[in-house]
């Protein structure tokens, strides 16, 4: 008993060591992207991005045949995964991969005259098909270090990756390079990435295929993969519907929108579940202290995500209007709006499907996914024929609603509470959002709406959050000179 509860704290305290590692270097990322993808924006014209929307949903079409759920299973077995573990989902994902690409490289002219995408659409296609072919060989490196929750070290091929693909990106796009910016800057992201995950994360890949690992990786993987082509349905075939059903400008101002409204759970939420996931599964068999680390999740989650997507809700429209050159993008601001509120609300569903796939729950998240694409598959196009593209995103507000489901789900196996830990959040939210309206009303120019607006939001939000939540955050503290240690 005295050893499980010293592995339990340790998991706690790696977890939260691993957030806010995640958190802290990922939060540069951001910026250093943000400013990048502002560049792009401006150098680039809605159609440009509208290609490249749809391009990256087309291949994200060959991640489905990738690796069947294997990498899922490997993270979420109880047990230590064995080399003949590893070499069996390497092998089983190459030779996916390798069909995979095959075939995309064999009907790539096709795809590209089907969307008018042109020769430089055709070369991205192609580019991006190289990258994910790279991509493949990262997985049982990343699967080794977040199995360890070893995310201080998993974070640096990211930094790299990132750095890469977007200074590659915005000096050719300012070399009027167009479209062609994206695919050398993906391919150049593919190569530095791949070779930095193998130095922080060394795996000799081996070839094998033992019938006893399969079988009982695909008992999990299988299922798992199931959701995600579900998901595949739903997001990226829903894109390549868009843009053979809409102008490429329309779907270039609904990446646009979706991009910036989801900066939120780029941030945050993206950064939580990578670590949530397999400590999850490293907890499930613990209901009490599974119960308690979700609803920590829930809290942190809502804690960071509501006020910067609130905060960009009353930021956008003046920051348009300072910036005479991103005037174009002023017709996505509706989707925009729209977009922000489906995204709070997938925030505070998505560590509850984490759980239940951490659980080994897959049957739950599958019926998740089925209504969800469903209603995406219905609403969507229904918004088009009667919005046109700002239907996309008003579909979006409505499916997200359903967003509470899985809470049903989860309490099935655990008493899971949910409003008591973003109650506050959302208190001190609600009045950043008066605060902000009432400031930037006041100001007469767009540059002040900014000023005033950023400075009061963030100020009265940290004052409530430190009233109201000071104690509960206080023994945190205690992880944090770590998890700063390990971020740097």
């Amino acid at each position: 008993m005295e050893k499980t509860s010293v592995n339990t704290e340790d998991i706690k305290r790696r977890s939260f060591i691993g957030v806010v590692a995640l958190t802290s270097r990922t939060f540069i990322l951001q910026i250093i992207a943000l400013i990048a993808t502002f560049l792009l924006t401006v150098l680039l014209d809605p159609a440009s991005f509208g290609i490249f929307f749809v391009v990256t949903a087309a291949v994200n079409f060959l991640n489905y045949f990738s690796d069947i759920g294997l990498a899922a299973a490997l993270i979420q077995k109880h047990e230590e995964p064995t080399q003949a573990d590893l070499a069996t989902t390497f092998t089983i994902q190459q030779l996916l991969v390798g069909v995979a690409v095959i075939i995309a490289l064999l009907i790539s002219p096709g795809v590209a005259k089907f969307y008018s995408f042109g020769s430089n659409g055709l070369f991205l296609f192609r580019a991006l098909v190289i990258a994910f072919l790279l991509s493949s060989l990262k997985t049982i490196p990343s699967v080794l270090l977040e199995r360890k929750l070893d995310f201080h070290k998993l974070i640096i091929p990211q930094i790299i990756e990132t750095l890469t693909f977007y200074v590659v990106a915005v000096v050719l796009a300012y070399r009027n390079l167009g479209v062609v910016s994206f695919a050398w800057a993906a391919l150049a992201r593919g190569i530095s990435g791949t070779i930095a995950l193998y130095i922080v994360a060394p795996w000799r890949p081996f070839f094998m295929l033992k019938k006893e690992s399969a079988k009982k990786l695909l008992s999990f993987g299988i299922p798992y993969q199931a959701n995600s082509f579900l998901a595949l349905v739903k997001d990226d075939l829903l894109t390549l519907f868009l843009g053979h059903t809409l102008p490429l400008a329309q779907v270039g101002y609904i990446g646009w929108a979706k991009k910036w409204a989801e900066i939120a759970l780029r941030l945050i939420m993206d950064n939580i579940i990578k670590v949530t996931f397999p400590t999850y599964a490293r907890l499930q068999h613990d209901k009490a202290l599974l119960q308690k680390a979700i609803e920590k999740s829930l809290l942190f989650l809502a804690l960071l995500t509501l006020p910067i997507a609130v905060g960009m809700g009353f930021l956008v429209k003046p920051f348009i209007e300072v910036i005479p050159k991103y005037a174009k993008w002023e017709p996505a601001l509706l989707s925009f709006y729209l977009f922000t509120i489906s995204s709070v609300l997938a925030a505070l569903s998505s560590p509850l499907v984490s759980a239940l796939n951490a659980l080994g729950r897959v049957k739950y998240t599958f019926l998740l996914m089925i209504m969800w694409t469903t209603l995406t598959w219905i609403l969507v196009p229904l918004g088009v024929g009667l919005f046109g593209y700002e239907g996309v995103a008003a579909a979006a507000v409505i499916i997200g609603c359903s967003s509470f489901v899985p809470i049903f789900f989860i309490r099935k196996i655990i008493p899971l509470t949910v409003l008591p830990h973003i109650m506050h959040a959302a208190f001190a939210t609600l009045f950043m959002a008066l605060t902000m309206g009432v400031l930037m009303v006041a100001a007469p120019t767009p540059m002040l709406k900014l000023v005033f607006g950023f400075v009061g939001g963030i100020g009265i939000y940290v004052f409530l959050i430190y009233v109201l939540m000071g104690k509960t955050l206080l023994p945190y503290l205690a992880f944090l000179k770590p998890a700063t240690k390990s971020s740097l």
